[in-house]
């Protein structure tokens, strides 16, 4: 029983299981319907399941026959329905297609207009796309063919900036064209281009600058002059509402063309030098010869193409070649004042451009480097100057350059470059001036001295005699007083002389003009060179004068008489210098004149050389002279030549009366020492190995004679028988033979007061040995078989007893 009730318990649960499957598969999707099946056919009692499905069906079938069976009739209604809308359906069908046909033939040529209508919106279309694409392109195209015209016009920079424009702005918009693509591939071509084509501007530029650096020089220096020559006027006589603009002012801004960003003008780059307000007439400015706009729009194009250190390093480096080309100086520029201007004119255009470079564009050349060039053409500058200026030997070309110097430095410094070491130059050019004037004023004189007749002036009127007081500072009274014709007691060379000093003088004061020296500087200099012109020159040339070998003593008396009145006229010369250097002497350091000097030194060579020409024709009268030492007659009057000799000397000293005393009475006394040393050496000469007393009373007659001269007083001033000692010697040694008093002379010998005191001992035995020979020669030649007479005899032992003796005094004195 309980297997039953277990049978039945499953039996009831399958038959739910079953229920739920059935209306699973009834409320599921058929799709998903299989896991459902899979779980019957998983079971045992799928059988039972058919079963209950067939159920399941039989129920539906019935329930759909019921449903039917209630709306059939409204079906069949339908379905008559239906056939009656079909009939009309047809017709309207029939109808649509005819309407259809109809509207398909009416509406053909609205098709065709439509399609027509859609080609042109489409050829609309692709216009407006191709009119934007082209819009977007022809910028580009401008662009290029703007770049191309500023290539083709030399506008570089321009150009430069187009490229950029084109390349950053319109390139990009439009860079999938192949046309782009091309232009792009170009632009670093066009860039080297530009790059190449604005270096050879460059070159262009550095070549033309090279070309006028002279005429640049020239300008400069021409208006430098100018300015001066207008400080000079303002100094002199101040202008009223006149400025001169400075040099900084005389610059003007370029104006800008481009229409980019480019900060100077490629057209103009000119230099406007601005004159005074007043000036009707423009005067060019020195870089208005030079176009700069190749060296700004090198400049600017290379800063663009961020090359500007390279463009800066070439430009300085080719600029310092120029400069040392510019600095060589030509191997004959001493020859003529244009080589110096010319050269210096090059270096002032050298630098006036590179100053105007330095200021009108930023950075291409800074001050150290302008100042580095500068030092550089300094020093070869001066360099140049040293050497070529030893060469030159004209005064006036080393003043002439001394100017150009000058205006050289000055036209510098207005730029701004430091010129002291030109003006210290220019005082070693001063020495050297003063030495070239020194050789100048030294033929100067020479000239003077040659032509000068050494005769004092002869004044026949006032007006001539105002003349040569006006040359020279000269003041006699007693001369003013006498009645023409009169003569100045010097002659024309003293006036000629003192005039060429004075011109001396100006000539030195040229040379400091400009130098920028003090008052006192200018005397100093001016002093020195005139004392060198007096120490020197002058007196070399009153030397060669005085040494010359033509000279008469007429020309050494008026040339002493020159000398003293020069000397005299240095004290106005003292004057005159301060005058125009407005030094006083006395102030403290002031040279003073060497002239007094000078002068006298002249005179004293004067003085010497009379007393030697004097004594030079004393000596060419005693020449003459014609002894017969042998003579045995006793003459009665002095010797021709002698007689002569005395002649000369009184027309000579008459000549001496306006010397001044002291000089003729030494020259007087001179002539009667050389004359009575001569005489004596005549006696005592070598070759004289015999003589006769009866020559020795002609010498003494010659001895009187001169004695004579001397007492005559030929020259005034000397005391009573002053110039008489002069023949001392020789008339105590004749008097000593002649009287034949040798014991007095060997017994007063030493003396202080013996009588022969001025008779020497070595004389006296020369002297006796000469007539002792003759008196044994003459023995012999009487008594050549015979023994000497007893007087003759006895002669000649006093004479050997007497020469034994002043052997004896000679001994003694020696010892």
């Amino acid at each position: 029983m309980e297997r039953g009730k277990m049978a039945e318990a499953e039996s009831l649960e399958t038959a739910a299981e079953h229920e739920r499957i059935l209306r699973e598969i009834e409320s599921t999707d058929t799709a998903c319907i299989g896991p459902t099946l899979r779980s019957v056919y998983d079971g045992e009692e799928h059988g039972r399941f058919m079963e209950k499905l067939e159920t399941r069906i039989r129920n539906h079938d019935r329930e759909i026959e019921k449903m039917c069976n209630f709306h059939y009739q409204g079906f069949v209604d339908s379905i008559t329905e239906l056939l009656k809308v079909r009939g009309e359906a047809q017709k309207l069908k029939n109808q649509v297609t005819d309407t259809n046909r109809k509207l398909q033939h009416e509406g053909k040529e609205l098709v065709i207009a439509m399609e027509e209508l859609k080609q042109c919106r489409l050829q609309q279309r692709n216009i407006s796309a191709t009119v934007d694409k082209l819009m977007l392109c022809l910028p580009v195209l401008e662009m290029y063919s703007k770049l191309r015209d500023q290539m083709k016009t030399k506008r570089h920079y321009p150009a430069l900036k187009t490229l950029e424009h084109l390349e950053h702005t319109y390139l990009p918009q439009v860079s999938h064209y192949r046309f782009c693509k091309v232009m792009v591939d170009n632009i670093p071509k066009l860039r080297e281009e530009i790059k190449d084509v604005s270096m050879s501007d460059l070159k262009d530029f550095l070549e033309s600058i090279r070309k006028h650096s002279d005429k640049i020089g020239e300008t400069a220096m021409k208006q430098a002059q100018q300015q001066r020559n207008l400080d000079n006027i303002v100094l002199q006589q101040p202008r009223i509402g006149s400025k001169r603009k400075s040099k900084k002012d005389a610059y003007i801004i370029f104006d800008t063309e481009i229409e980019s960003t480019s900060p100077k003008s490629e057209q103009d780059s000119g230099i406007l030098d601005v004159e005074d307000e007043e000036d009707d007439e423009e005067v060019p400015g020195a870089q208005d010869l030079v176009d700069f706009s190749p060296v700004y729009r090198c400049l600017h194009i290379y800063s663009v193409l961020g090359a500007r250190e390279t463009f800066e390093n070439y430009y300085r480096k080719q600029r310092r070649k120029q400069a040392r080309l510019v600095l060589q100086p030509p191997s004959n520029m001493h020859e003529t004042l244009d080589g110096y201007r010319k050269y210096f004119n090059q270096i002032v255009g050298f630098f006036v451009v590179e100053d105007h470079i330095l200021h009108t564009t930023q950075g291409l050349v800074n001050r150290a480097y302008i100042d580095e060039l500068w030092e550089m053409a300094l020093s070869k500058t001066i360099a140049a100057l040293r050497t070529h200026s030893s060469y030159c030997s004209d005064p006036n070309l080393v003043l002439d350059l001394k100017n150009l110097i000058v205006l050289f430095a000055d036209t510098l410094q207005v730029y701004g470059f430091p010129v002291n070491q030109l003006f210290d130059m220019l005082l070693e050019i001063r020495d050297q001036y003063s030495e070239t004037l020194l050789k100048k004023w030294a033929g100067i004189f020479r000239n003077i001295l040659d032509s000068d007749n050494y005769s004092p002036i002869p004044v026949t009127s006032e007006e001539m005699y105002k003349k040569v007081v006006g040359q020279f500072p000269f003041q006699d009274i007693e001369l003013e007083k006498q009645p023409f014709p009169k003569k100045f007691p010097f002659s024309e060379f003293v006036p000629k002389v003192y005039n060429q000093i004075k011109e001396f003088i100006y000539a030195c004061l040229k040379f400091s003009e400009d130098l920028h020296l003090s008052s006192t500087e200018v005397d100093d200099m001016i002093r020195k060179s005139t004392n060198l012109l007096l120490t020197r020159t002058l007196s070399n040339s009153l030397q060669n004068v005085i040494k010359r070998k033509n000279i008469g003593l007429t020309e050494l008396v008026q040339i002493i008489i020159n000398t003293t009145h020069l000397e005299k006229s240095c004290k106005y010369l003292e004057e005159f210098i301060t005058n125009i250097t407005n030094v006083l002497p006395e102030t403290v350091h002031t040279t003073k004149l060497y002239g007094t000097t000078t002068f006298k030194d002249a005179r004293h060579a004067a003085e010497e050389e009379i007393y030697t020409n004097l004594n030079q024709k004393i000596d060419q009268f005693l020449q003459l002279a014609d002894y017969d030492w042998m003579t045995g007659d006793l003459g009665n009057k002095a010797s021709d030549y002698l007689v002569d000799l005395i002649a000369f000397l009184r027309s000579t000293f008459a000549v001496f009366t306006h010397l001044p005393g002291k000089v003729a009475q030494t020259a007087c006394m001179s002539a009667c020492k050389h004359l009575a040393t001569s005489l004596m050496q005549l006696l005592l000469e070598a070759e004289v190995r015999q003589l006769t007393l009866g020559a020795l009373q002609q010498f003494n007659l010659d001895v009187r004679e001169c004695e004579q001269f001397a007492r005559s007083g030929p020259v005034p001033g000397f005391q009573e028988d002053t110039l008489q000692l002069a023949f001392i010697d020789l008339r105590q040694l004749l008097d000593l033979f002649i009287q034949w008093d040798w014991s007095t002379y060997l017994a007063d010998y030493g003396q202080p007061n013996c009588k022969y005191l001025r008779v020497n001992p070595v004389t006296a035995l020369t002297l006796l040995e000469k007539i002792s020979r003759e008196m044994k020669d003459t023995s012999r030649k009487n008594n050549m078989f015979a023994q000497f007479r007893k007087n003759e005899r006895d002669k000649q032992k006093l004479i050997d007893t007497v020469a034994k003796q002043l052997r004896g005094l000679i001994s003694s004195h020696h010892s």
